[in-house]
């Protein structure tokens, strides 16, 4: 099996500072877990890798879908693997860094996408009942079937709402799929954990200046580049909460405090998601953690474990 090194962590922990350090210590090269990152001309909300930080560090997986397209977990974990492939074809290191765990658990698992395939009954149906009913009703139907997957999901994230429901109903045993492919992987799983109060500062302060950044101006690119407002990229957090602001400017404050609360649930669910679904070893951080410090610190914990 392959052993491959895979950081994770709540948004906001500096995965991808830590991540960079790891590519100049180990001679490796970042594959980004990220389902945001994926889209182009989204940029500053994402918190995505700058130019210079990944002149210092190749980063794979992002920047590489439309706006407007939709992207799988199936497909990433695809990508994923041709990426490792690649990767490794040159002598370098693959290291996995992202807070997607959905699309880390299908890379890891594939037998859980392999035995959900596409069930369009009954999207058509839990579409037709959430068009009666609202995204709420969905969103509590997954509760009923997976409470791990409800928590780490917006209630407004139908798509993947979806998609969640399928594989749940599937491991119920109402869709029976063919023999899955067995992981190939030996993973050894970082997260990083930084204190609540802390973390929800930070994520606080990084609204701040993703505003200052250009937050509103990138959003209004995107949409005059013909993304419309519905598009898969606008529905994440920060995009949705601004663009009410496009048609009320009065209204910024209030979207202000709107995407910095949904911005400390979506840590909050992510935490809980990664500890029930990852087996990971975590880190305690501080605000004062150096990445370079922390970097070598996996390194250290990844030679004690003989990997």
């Amino acid at each position: 099996m392959t052993k491959i090194l895979i950081l994770v962590g709540p948004t906001g922990t500096g995965k991808t500072a830590i991540g960079i350090e790891l590519c100049q210590l180990l001679n490796g090269e970042i594959i980004s877990a990220d389902s945001m990152q994926i889209y182009k001309g989204c940029d500053v909300v994402t918190a995505k890798a700058t130019p210079q930080e990944r002149a210092h560090a190749p980063h794979h997986l992002i920047d590489i879908c439309d706006p407007r397209e939709t992207y799988s977990a199936a497909r990433w974990a695809q990508d994923a693997q041709n990426a490792i492939d690649d990767i490794e074809s040159r002598g370098k290191v693959p290291i996995i860094v992202g807070g997607t765990g959905f699309y880390i658990n299908a890379l890891l698992h594939p037998e859980k996408l392999a035995a959900a395939p596409p069930n369009a009954q009954l999207r058509a149906e839990l579409e037709n009942e959430a068009q009666n009913n609202g995204a709420q009703w969905l969103h509590d139907k997954l509760k009923t079937l997976d409470q791990n997957a409800a928590a780490r999901l917006h209630p407004n994230d139908t798509k993947r709402i979806l998609r969640a429901i399928e594989v749940a109903v599937s491991d119920q045993g109402s869709v029976v799929g063919s023999q899955p492919p067995a992981s190939s992987f030996q993973p050894v799983i970082f997260g990083l954990n930084l204190s609540r109060e802390k973390l929800y500062e930070r994520l606080n302060n990084r609204v701040d200046k993703m505003l200052t950044d250009g937050a509103l101006d990138e959003l209004k690119t995107l949409l005059a580049c013909g993304v419309p407002r519905e598009a898969p990229a606008l529905q994440g957090v920060g995009y949705r909460q601004l663009l009410p602001v496009l048609d009320d400017q009065t209204r910024l404050p209030e979207a202000i405090e709107l995407w910095k609360r949904d911005t400390r649930r979506y840590a909050k669910r992510q935490m809980t998601w990664f500890r029930h679904q990852l087996p990971l070893q975590w880190l305690e951080i501080n605000e004062t953690s150096a990445p370079e410090e922390v970097a070598r610190r996996i390194i250290e914990l990844q030679n004690n474990l003989g990997c």
